[in-house]
């Protein structure tokens, strides 16, 4: 059976915690920060869950994770 290669999307905005749960950074953090108000990118700061509905998808796309 050959190796499953890792999605390189993926392997830079995810990671799996040790009870398998998959950890994400927030989305619209990355430019245009001036038009955002001060409280939202101050609550962009913390890492979140991904939805239980699209972890397998994520799972799958990290097979060695």
């Amino acid at each position: 059976m050959p190796k499953i290669k890792t999605h390189s999307g993926a392997k830079k905005r995810f990671k799996l915690t040790k009870n398998g749960k998959v950890k994400r950074g927030p989305a619209y953090h990355s430019h245009i920060l001036t038009k955002k108000s001060t409280k939202l990118k101050r609550g962009m700061r913390k890492n979140a869950y991904a939805d239980k509905t699209n972890a397998a998808a994520v799972k799958a796309m990290l097979p060695y994770a």
